[in-house]
Order: C-alpha cells, then structure tokens, then sequence
C-alpha cells in the first residue's frame, strides 16, 4: 500500500459554517486519487455477514494499491476471525490489546490504518461500487472533512443468498439493484428529515455533526487523532461523541448521496429508540456541550458549554470577584471561570499579610480554591491560541465590567442562533470582551495564511458581530455584582413575620 499522506493541504477552499456545497468535487471516475485510505470495520460476531461486507469492498473503484481494509476483531470468542477469500487485497485483522466494544474497536483499527483517511465502515454493510471513491475524493480537497455515506437498510436474504464471489461481481456490474429488486429499502429517517429541513446539512451550522453516524463515514486521520479520537469509554452513542470531537476541531460535514450503501438489517435505535436514547443521552451530555438540549439547568458537567477567562493580575480583588460572581451566578450555569494569577507565589511563611506583594492573588485564591466551577491557572499555564475544552471561550479584558444576569445566556443564544463565530463586545474604557466558538477558531486556524488575521478569517468561516456593551448586557462589576445572600442574624421571630421578612429579602435581590 502506498505511504501515508501527512502534510495538511496547504491551499483548500474554505467553507463559510457547514456550507459544504460551495465545494466542486470530481465526477466519479473522472479523476485520479492519491490518497491512501484505510476503511476500518469493527467486527463483532460478524461471520454471518462479513464475507459479504468484504466482497462488496473488493469490487470497489477507488485503486487497489491505495486500499486497505482494517478488519478489528472485537470477539465474542477466543478464537480469531478469519478472513474470507474474496475480500480487498490489502486487507489484515487487527484485536484490541484490551477494552470491548465498537468505539474499541474503531479506534484500535484507526491506530493500526496506514491511510491518510479512515473510512469507518460497520461489518453488515454492503457498499455499492463507487461508495469509497465517492468518500475519499473530498479528502483531497478539504483536510478537515467528514463525509457521510448514504444508506438503505434492507433484509440481508438476497445478499446471503448468493456466493462471495456472486456479491462481488454484482458490486462491480453495478447490478446490487436487481439482487434487492421487490425489497423493502427503508431510509434513515431521522438523518433524512434533518437533512431536509437544512438542505442536507448545507444551512446546518454548527450542529451538522447531530447526523455523524458512523456506519459509512470517513475523516483524515489526523484530523480524527487531533480531535482526540473516539470515546472508547461509551458503548453506545460513540458516533455522535465522535462527531461532536470532529465538530470541535473544525470540520466540515459532507453528506455524498453517491457513496451508497445498504444496510444489512436495522439497527439498535430501529427497535428500541426510546431506550436507546435514554441510556445514550446522559454520557453525551456530559462529553458534548454543543449537544446542549440533551443537558439541564442549574447542572455542572465534566465538558462546560462556556469558558470565561480572566487575568486577575494587578487589579484590585473586590473588582476581581465582583466580576467573577457576575459571571457565575447568571442565568446560565454551565459555564467554567479560568482565573491567571501567581498563585505560586503564595507561600506559607511569616510575612506581612496585608501590604506583601501577594495580596490579590491570596483573597482571590482564598475566595474560589473550593468553588469548582473556576480554574486558578498560572499565567504560563494558558495559551490562548490553544482551543478551549468548552463550546464557547469569552476573554474579558479585566474585571471593571461583567455580565449582567441574562448576559451570557442570550450572547450565546444569539450566536447559536445566527451560526456566527465571534462577538466583540466594545465596553466604556476603551476595551474589548471576546466571545469566540471554539469550532470556529479551529476553522480559521486551519485555513488562516501566514500573516493574515485571524478576525477577518473568522469573518469568512464563520460571521462576526462588535455590539456596544448596553446591547450586550455588560455593566459597571460593582454594580451588577450579585447580592449577598440575605441576613439571618437578630432575635427571633413568628412564623408569619419571617415569611414577609424572607419574601421582602428575595425580591430585593431579584430572587
């Protein structure tokens, strides 16, 4: 097989959001690919109907010297899997090293893939002949690419019914038609009704990666291993956690009507989608912020859905947790504080507490070491090229101005809304509040020139918006700052008297 392809395209076009059809792909058979591909089918008591997943693979199109099939052995038994004679020429079986299940095994097949792409392909599909040129000829056009197949489930009688051989030859003929003639193809439909109310995926923005279902579907293998690769810890719903991964680090999803398969049975969601989606949706949403109906007011989660970050260095402490409580106790809790300061200047020995150079950096040490939704991180420790763990990444300029309590919430609304990737939010001083999609800056990271700024890329990617600081609901820190929690100090009194006493106190703040 053909060495690997690891250097990024260095001139692609760039895509505005998920409007993947401003890209011109070459006409199927009307081009040369030179991308090695590795198509990685996990394999779990499959030898009912991997030889007939094989032989539609060894009538593929794209070149044979370019091919390789990953065949990931996940079991049930102790013996290995054997291939079946009528299969790919460069094709190999591959067992975890330990572990179980699907994104397991996908992801040991990924590690093991000598392709530039990896096209995961599940072990009851059947492919029609153009179905891997179709996938791979994005990938030479675009680095950060997901391509989603197109796909029937069908009974798996016809194909069964015939040779290795006879399955091959029908792929190569073009003639999988005629052996599914008088059978029920029933589509995806709940990837189709998405598709149809975004233009399959053209208008979907950022939430194209809702329809990544890896049963047919293919990323360049450094975009998967930058991504972080698939949660091997999920059982169920790792597709979608891969998508969301894929989203995160910028990709573009492409659904080809032309790489067509069939799908040799239904599917776990097809019997059983209450109970699917019910086990699936707590661990994704924990993992995926951007999958954000599937989480819940007031509930912090292992991934947040906005990061805010601020310098605390040199600035007066009761303006820096001002402004922190600000932004912590808005209408929107899923949000993580990242506090730069010198934290390791702070040491236990005898100094003068109240006038020595650590002072700030001591109260507001000592005011959010145990709150777990902030982050106290030395100034070496953050980068701010680097992506942000969360869905969205707000700079504040210092701690003079914060959010009021609707703030965050409708910033983020409004971006979500309009598919944008960045607000510049222009306060009184002079200064400039950041507001950036994560997916977004890796975008135009991706595709940004040497010397070009990243604003104008992220302008061309994504949309960009400056709103002055009242639009955007900032104000003085000092003043917005939520109240303190009311009084509960005094004699005691009845019952009636400290209802009126507690409904006054809340009302006064808003409560």
């Amino acid at each position: 097989m053909t060495e690997p392809v690891t250097e990024p395209l260095t001139e692609q076009p760039r895509v505005r959001r998920n409007e993947w059809r401003a890209l011109a792909p070459p006409a199927l058979g009307a081009w040369t690919p030179t991308l090695p591909l590795t198509v990685v089918v996990p394999a779990y008591d499959a030898d009912r109907l991997l030889p007939v997943v094989l032989a539609g693979l060894a009538a593929q199109t794209y070149p044979a010297h370019l091919l390789e099939v990953v065949v990931v052995d996940d079991g049930p038994g102790p013996d290995p899997l054997v291939l079946p004679e009528v299969r790919p020429e460069h094709t190999r079986v591959v067992r975890p090293a330990g572990g179980w299940g699907r994104a397991n095994a996908c992801h040991t097949g990924a590690l093991a893939a000598e392709g530039t792409v990896l096209h995961w392909y599940d072990a009851d599909m059947l492919a029609e002949r153009h179905q891997v040129e179709a996938q791979a000829r994005w990938h030479h056009l675009l680095d950060h690419a997901v391509v989603l197949g197109d796909k029937w489930f069908v009974d798996p009688g016809p194909a069964l019914a015939l040779t290795p051989e006879e399955v091959r030859d029908a792929v190569a003929a073009d003639r999988l038609g005629a052996v599914f003639a008088g059978a029920h193809h029933e589509p995806h439909r709940w990837v189709e009704e998405v598709h149809g109310r975004t233009d399959r995926l053209h208008l979907a923005g950022w939430n194209a990666l809702r329809t990544h279902t890896g049963a047919t579907a293919s990323v360049r293998r450094d975009l998967y291993l930058a991504s972080g690769g698939m949660d091997t810890g999920l059982r169920l719903g790792e597709d979608i956690a891969l998508g969301a991964r894929l989203a995160h680090v910028g990709a573009v999803f492409v659904p080809d009507a032309e790489a067509r398969s069939r799908h040799l049975g239904a599917t776990h969601v097809m019997g059983r989608r209450d109970r699917v989606n019910a086990h699936n949706d707590p661990f994704l949403a924990d993992r995926a912020p951007t999958l954000r109906a599937k989480r819940h007011p007031g509930r912090t989660y292992a991934t947040p859905y906005l990061e805010v970050v601020l310098d605390t260095r040199g600035h007066d402490p009761a303006l820096v947790v001002a402004c922190v409580d600000s932004a912590l106790a808005g209408h929107l809790h899923d949000v993580a504080v990242t506090l730069l300061g010198d934290w390791s200047t702070l040491h236990p020995d005898r100094t003068d507490v109240l006038a020595d150079d650590g002072w700030t950096a001591r109260v507001v040490h000592a005011t959010y070491a145990a709150e777990p939704r902030v982050t106290l991180a030395g100034p070496h420790d953050h980068d701010p090229a680097a992506p942000s763990r969360a869905a969205f990444r707000m700079t504040l300029p210092g701690p003079t101005f914060a959010p009021r309590r609707p703030a965050l919430q409708r910033l983020l609304l409004h971006l979500e809304h309009t598919h944008d990737g960045l607000r510049l939010v222009d306060l009184p001083d002079g200064t400039v509040v950041r507001v950036e999609r994560t997916a977004a800056v890796a975008r135009a990271r991706r595709t940004q020139r040497p010397g070009e700024d990243l604003d104008t890329v992220l302008a061309e990617v994504a949309g960009v918006e400056r709103l002055p600081h009242r639009q955007a609901g900032f104000g003085p820190s000092e003043k917005v700052r939520p109240r303190h929690v009311p009084r509960t100090g005094g004699p005691p009194v009845g019952s009636e008297d400290a209802w009126a006493r507690i409904d006054a106190a809340l009302q006064a703040r808003g409560g």
